[in-house]
Order: C-alpha cells, then sequence, then structure tokens
C-alpha cells in the first residue's frame, strides 16, 4: 500500500500543484482546507506524514502541530511546514510547535519530496526498530536475553555515561517534550521562560547530536531515557 500523506492548505492551487506531484511520485494524498479540517483527518486516516502550511483560517498550522503532538499515537508523526514566513522568530515558532522541517515559500515542488521521502525513511527505520526490540524483550525467557537485544542498540554503559551528562532539569524537559508540549507549556509546569526552556532543548541536541525535537524524542524513546 502508499504512504498516505496529508496536505493542508487553505489555497486550492497549492494543495493541487502538491497533491498532484506527489500523487505520482506514488504516494496516497488526502487533503484539508484548514487545521479544524485537518485534525479530524489526522484521527480518521492516520496518514504517515503531514505537509501543512501555517497560516490559515479556523486554525493555523501551528496549533494543528500543537494539537497533533498532544495525541501520544501521533507524537513521532512527521510534520513539513510551509509558510512564506521566513523571519528567525517565525521559524523557531514553528520547530517549538513540534514540526520536523521548516520550508519557506516559493519552494521546489522536488526539494519537498526529497524532503517527505528522507523522513519517512527515517520514520520507518525508527518503527520498524522499535517493533523488533519491542518484539525481542517481551518474547525473552530470560532478563538477561533482553539487556543482550537492548545492548545491540545502546549499550548500559552509554546509556549511564549520557544521563549522568543531563542535569535534572534538562531530564524534566526532556520528559515533558515527549508529552508533546511546547516551551511555553513546559515552563509553566517547570516555572521557566519559554527562552530558558529553549536553552535547555538546545543543550539536549547537543548532547544527544540530534537535529530537531521529534528527533530527540525518538531517540530518547528508543534508548529509554525517559520513562
Amino acid at each position: 500500500m502508499p504512504l498516505t500523506i496529508l496536505v493542508v492548505d487553505d489555497d486550492l492551487g497549492t494543495r493541487l500543484s502538491i497533491s498532484d506531484y506527489l500523487e505520482l511520485s506514488g504516494y496516497s494524498v488526502i487533503t484539508a482546507n484548514d487545521g479544524q479540517e485537518a485534525l479530524v483527518m489526522v484521527d480518521e486516516y492516520h496518514p504517515d506524514l503531514i505537509v501543512t502550511d501555517i497560516v490559515m483560517p479556523r486554525m493555523n498550522g501551528y496549533e494543528l502541530v500543537r494539537r497533533v503532538r498532544q495525541q501520544p499515537a501521533f507524537r513521532l508523526l512527521p510534520v513539513i511546514l510551509l509558510t512564506a514566513r521566513t523571519k528567525t522568530q517565525e521559524r523557531i515558532l514553528g520547530y517549538q510547535s513540534g514540526c520536523d522541517l521548516y520550508l519557506p515559500k516559493p519552494f521546489e515542488l522536488e526539494e519537498l519530496a526529497a524532503a517527505i521521502r528522507n523522513l519517512l525513511e527515517r520514520a520507518q527505520i525508527i518503527q520498524s526498530e522499535y517493533r523488533f526490540s519491542h518484539k525481542d524483550r517481551v518474547g525473552s525467557a530470560t532478563p538477561t536475553k533482553a539487556v543482550d537485544a537492548h545492548q545491540s542498540l545502546f549499550t548500559h554503559v552509554q546509556k549511564s555515561q549520557l544521563l549522568s551528562s543531563l542535569t535534572s532539569r534538562e531530564q524534566e524537559v526532556l520528559e515533558l517534550l515527549t508529552h508533546g508540549l511546547s516551551n511555553a507549556e513546559m515552563g509553566q509546569q517547570l516555572h521557566l521562560s519559554p527562552r530558558t526552556v529553549e536553552k535547555y532543548v538546545s543543550s539536549l541536541l547537543r548532547k544527544t547530536e540530534t537535529s530537531n525535537r521529534a528527533e530527540l524524542v525518538r531517540f530518547a524513546m528508543k534508548h529509554g531515557l525517559v520513562e
């Protein structure tokens, strides 16, 4: 079965051009006019990736991504934000909302397709590794076998070293990140400013050698850094 991509944009021309190109590339494409409609389609169709505009009526792209990330089933769903807004602060808002990639308009459809392939390939690898690791642990007769399987991905020594390098505050931020909270929401719970939370997130990205929040969450869950 072809992978399903949800394209969200209130501009009909943009939706059609992206949809036609992706369908020709072999994907199954569903579309939505705004964030509210997109949320319904996410629950109904469980797409493999979302491509969404930011400025839309009823619900913008930032809020859409934030709402999607609040659902455990979609915390790792790849999301690409498309927008004509190119200011640094606006890009930061995009990443804070939980997107994997921020692609400014105008963009080349070929570039978008390449980004989609890359995100889908990584998502499939992570999912297959998780299923393999989970199956091996559940089916293991003894704890020793489960430990051996886990060591093939990440040794206990490496895990211990990484955990010891994280401050207690970084561990708190990492735990909240896996629940899909924004910087503002984490700041409210930890009594920190969103800017301070962003500094902790940047430190976590550096220490785990990951490139964005979604990758950081996948890394943490894969290696048992969070409950």
